[in-house]
């Protein structure tokens, strides 16, 4: 996947928050009842994020732009719900042009496509007969690359939604890491899919851009806007803006919004590895499956 002289480039993985402040947090619990909260919190969580579900549930991840974290919160989620829950997990990359998800989920090789398993699937299969065309992840989740690594054609709708319909029934929950919008594939899977999340850097034409992009949601079927949650991703340890005054803001037009802190080890672009994320990413990205999840069950 990644040549040898590239990925003799980066440098050793880092934790997500340096050591002092790992520290101090531990610190803070310890003396506050903030541990015990946080423990029951995360038990509500867990409960429904393992709720069953009757039939697939698709989630389609976009965002406007390149950079703005939609790869990353697509493998956050994906790994999410591998975690949780019991019934396979599928990670679909719907953007064979530079899509990067094998990358952040340490795909050592590849070798067939969203677009080869739409000639291959047949209703017959079973899960194991598909699963041998994916590439097995940790945790009871598969990954299906837009390429090989290499600029290649680019992905039909058609095509999309043969992979998509074929695959669904196989799979409790597949998310889809989509091309940046207005792609048309993007606009079909957006459609197609029990909930959208949409991500968009914490700046200042970050979020303008995102407004306007909820606004026309707004005059599409009601769904759509109720469906969707809005992922600000922190570029800096010091954004430039009022991430809080911003997200309120994006949450008037009725959709979801959350905040995925700033986080050295996600920012260094490399394998995702949950166990040097800072503290509060982890909380954050878990908090964001939950509420996606329970999005995705209200849409049949």
């Amino acid at each position: 996947m990644v040549d040898d002289a590239l990925g003799g480039t980066a440098r050793r993985p880092q934790r997500g928050e340096p050591v002092g402040v790992r520290i101090a947090r531990a610190v803070r619990r310890i003396v506050s009842s903030s541990a015990a909260r946080e423990v029951a919190e995360l038990t509500r969580t867990a409960a429904t994020l393992q709720q069953p579900v009757t039939t697939g549930r698709q989630i389609a991840v976009t965002s406007i732009r390149g950079g703005a974290g939609k790869t990353t919160v697509a493998a956050l989620l994906g790994t999410a719900y591998a975690h949780y829950r019991q019934d396979p997990v599928l990670l679909l990359e719907a953007d064979p042009a530079l899509g990067s998800l094998p990358l952040r989920l340490g795909a050592g090789t590849l070798r067939w496509t969203t677009a080869d398993l739409a000639d291959i699937v047949e209703p017959q299969m079973s899960l194991l007969d598909v699963t041998g065309y994916l590439v097995q992840l940790p945790e009871n989740a598969w990954l299906l690359p837009g390429s090989r690594g290499q600029i290649g054609a680019m992905l039909d709708t058609s095509t999309y939604e043969r992979v998509m319909v074929a695959l669904r029934r196989y799979f409790g929950v597949t998310v889809v890491d989509c091309e940046t919008l207005p792609a048309e594939v993007a606009r079909v899977a957006l459609s197609a899919s029990q909930a959208r999340v949409l991500t968009a850097p914490a700046t200042l034409d970050g979020i303008t851009s995102t407004y306007a992009v909820l606004q026309w949601m707004q005059g599409l079927p009601r769904h759509m806007i109720d469906g969707t949650v809005v992922v600000l991703s922190g570029l800096a340890a010091r954004p430039g803006i009022d991430v809080e005054a911003a997200a309120e803001k994006l949450r008037s037009t009725g959709a979801g919004v959350h905040v995925l802190p700033y986080d050295r080890h996600l920012a260094a672009g490399g394998v995702l590895r949950t166990e040097l994320l800072a503290r509060p990413t982890r909380l954050a990205a878990t908090r964001l499956a939950a509420e996606v999840f329970q999005l995705s069950q209200k849409r049949r």
